[in-house]
């Protein structure tokens, strides 16, 4: 097996700062502090490679695009193509100035040297964006692709459900089928309109257990909405930080509280008023009491509860808080288990378990987390 790895280095940076995403806003990020997630990403499926198929041959991507991440995990690149070569893009040579600015360009560069290596498999490091990019220079080939998920948003079905997972699924997949690209436009997806747009159609490894599937809508939610929010009132006085995750369903819930959502952010509730509105990891922090309570909702179709569209909810702030889950019977007859992906192993086996999920008003249905 021959695998072509490349990985965006900034994608998934505005996750945690409150961007929604890292397109046109790398500066911003940096500038409100966020810290590169997809090099540990890349790690974890690079070591679970080495564990599980460590006779694979690995072609890469110069620095900061996933050469020194595959060799330090025990590989000798086959091939380090270098996207940079001639565009006045390079930096120093990653040990000690400036790293050169990456770009879709590059990445499409990338993987067409990938092609004229004879790779069986492009695995690479990031989120729609970059999916888009690969299945672009894929396109009119059977070379199959695969995601190791570290964007903000994952609404495209060529990602593994998580780096080791990744790892797992290239190392042992034995067929491929057609699976759909999808992005959406950050920027309208900041102010709370989410449309996911057909990118492209790409071969992609099979292993239905170590993958995501893509989004779908999700049932109504009015009785579930007004069964919590009467629950959140009824607290109103004794100091309990509710931490209310995005996305339509805790939505319904914020308006039934009284005020209108951040389109598709994080805000904070304690006492009958909003404390924080559409807030970064820190922020919540900030925001946070003795007694705190995180609600959120899986995405319909794939089922994670936590590691796509909620950054902002990272471990930290998870591991200072009571998990409440919520959805609608339609959401959760799409998804036959729940997933959580939070960067932290540790935390990830600890979420996982039968936990109880409110349905409506009063009710509640067991669901696994895996």
């Amino acid at each position: 097996m021959h695998v072509g790895v490349v990985m965006n280095p900034i994608a998934g940076m505005g996750g945690r700062v409150g961007l929604k995403g890292t397109d046109g806003k790398v500066e911003e990020a940096r500038a409100r502090g966020a810290k590169p997630r997809a090099p540990d990403r890349a790690r974890r499926a690079m070591e679970r490679l080495a564990a599980v198929a460590p006779e694979t041959t690995v072609s890469t991507v110069a620095d900061p695009m996933g050469e020194r991440i595959v060799r330090d995990a025990g590989f000798e690149p086959a091939r380090v193509v270098d996207p940079f070569e001639g565009d006045g893009a390079r930096g120093d040579d990653g040990k000690g100035g400036a790293a050169p600015e990456t770009t879709a360009d590059h990445t499409r560069r990338a993987v067409g040297a990938f092609l004229d290596d004879g790779v069986d498999l492009v695995l690479f490091v990031g989120g729609d964006g970059t999916a888009t990019d690969v299945a672009a220079a894929l396109e009119g080939s059977e070379v199959p692709m695969l995601g190791v998920p570290a964007g903000v948003k994952v609404y495209s079905s060529v990602f593994a459900v998580s780096p080791e997972d990744a790892a797992e699924v290239a190392a042992t997949f034995s067929r491929t089928e057609r699976r759909e690209v999808m992005d959406i436009d950050e920027d309208a997806y900041r102010e709370g309109e989410v449309h996911p747009e057909l990118r492209g159609v790409a071969h992609v490894p099979v292993a239905e257990d170590l993958q995501s599937s893509k989004q779908t809508a999700s049932g109504t939610v009015e009785s579930l909405a007004e069964g919590v929010a009467e629950d959140v009132r009824a607290r109103e006085g004794d100091g309990v930080t509710f931490v209310l995750g995005p996305g339509s369903t805790v939505g319904a819930i914020k308006a039934e509280l009284g005020f209108s959502p951040s389109p598709i952010g994080v805000d904070v509730w304690r006492d009958g008023e909003v404390v924080a509105r559409d807030a970064t990891e820190s922020e919540i922090l900030d925001a946070l009491g003795e007694e705190n309570v995180v609600v959120v909702s899986p995405i319909g179709g794939q089922g994670f509860v936590f590691g796509r569209g909620n950054p902002q909810l990272s471990p930290a702030v998870i591991r200072e808080c009571d998990v409440t889950i919520v959805a609608s019977r339609a959401k959760l007859d799409d998804v036959r288990a729940l997933r959580v992906d939070t960067d932290d192993p540790d935390l990830d086996a600890e979420l996982a378990g039968w936990v109880r999920v409110r349905v409506g008003k009063f009710e509640t249905r067991m669901m696994k987390i895996v």
